[in-house]
């Protein structure tokens, strides 16, 4: 007798359109589905503990790992140090130029001082032995230092400027010079510090004879062991006893000009000395 809850399977065949019935009870087929479904089951548990296997396999062993790091930071230090080596080399370079500049500012320095103790600049407005007073405000909060390349350039117009300077002073030290020059080799003022004009030059009437007589000289009456000074600078070609003049210091100042000291009591200077404007000769 046949169950409403039977089940009925049919199997259909390739050729003939055959086909073939078999009945299954309710228990026996749940029974079959279960067994299915488990067999499905297993499979893909399966399935995916071979992929899990898979995915473990491709994965890298910790020691690949760190061997992998270990060579991109040897690399990276690598880099590191030829970027040192080049930050290095461009402060070596910008410490020599700043150490020429240096050198430059000390002659600059030392032509200023000559320009002070000559007398054409105020030592009270100018003091090279100090650093020039820089005002500003206060420095409040954080500043943003100067990049290698900007210091290059403030390095670059420093060093346009300082031979701009350079080239001016040295123009003004050949004036000053020159100038300098000149008012030594000017001959003017009186050989002695005191006295008076005792014979001028020209006609007079010779002190020996009473004669009328030409004076190519000016004579000075001063006190005995007195100085005698030069009226300019110049070398000395003459130092000792003269006939006419006694003891004599003849000085060249150049251009064909010569200035004589005569009838001094004693000598203070050397045939080639060199002598100042207003240096003692005897």
């Amino acid at each position: 007798m046949k169950s409403e809850n039977d089940m009925n399977i049919i199997l259909v065949g390739r050729h003939h359109g055959q086909s073939r019935v078999v009945a299954l009870n309710a228990p026996v087929a749940v029974g079959l589905l279960c067994l299915l479904l488990a067999v499905l089951g297993m499979a893909g548990w399966a399935g995916f503990q071979v992929a899990v296997s898979k995915a473990e396999a491709a994965k890298p062993t910790p020691s690949a790992l760190v061997a992998h790091w270990q060579a991109r930071l040897d690399e990276q230090k690598s880099e590191l140090s030829v970027v040192q080596q080049e930050v290095q080399q461009q402060i070596d370079a910008l410490t020599l130029r700043l150490g020429q500049i240096q050198g430059r500012l000390l002659r600059l320095d030392a032509l200023g001082q000559r320009f002070v103790e000559s007398g054409l600049v105020a030592s009270e407005e100018f003091n090279f032995d100090e650093p020039a007073a820089v005002g500003g405000p206060e420095d409040i909060g954080e500043r943003e230092s100067f990049s290698a390349p900007a210091l290059t350039r403030m390095i670059e117009r420093l060093e346009e400027q300082l031979d701009d300077r350079e080239q001016q002073l040295r123009l003004l030290d050949k004036l000053a010079s020159r100038q300098k020059l000149e008012d030594e080799m000017f001959v003017e003022g009186r050989p002695i510090t005191w006295g008076w004009l005792s014979s001028k030059y020209g006609y007079r009437s010779d002190p020996f004879n009473g004669k009328r007589t030409w004076h190519d000289g000016v004579d000075l009456a001063g006190k005995e062991g007195s100085d005698i000074i030069s009226v300019a600078g110049g070398v000395v070609t003459w130092a000792g006893e003269r006939y006419g003049y006694g003891n004599l210091v003849e000085i060249d100042h150049g251009d064909g000009l010569v200035t004589r000291y005569g009838h001094c009591k004693t000598i203070e200077v050397n045939v080639g000395d060199v002598v100042q404007k207003g240096q003692v000769v005897a």
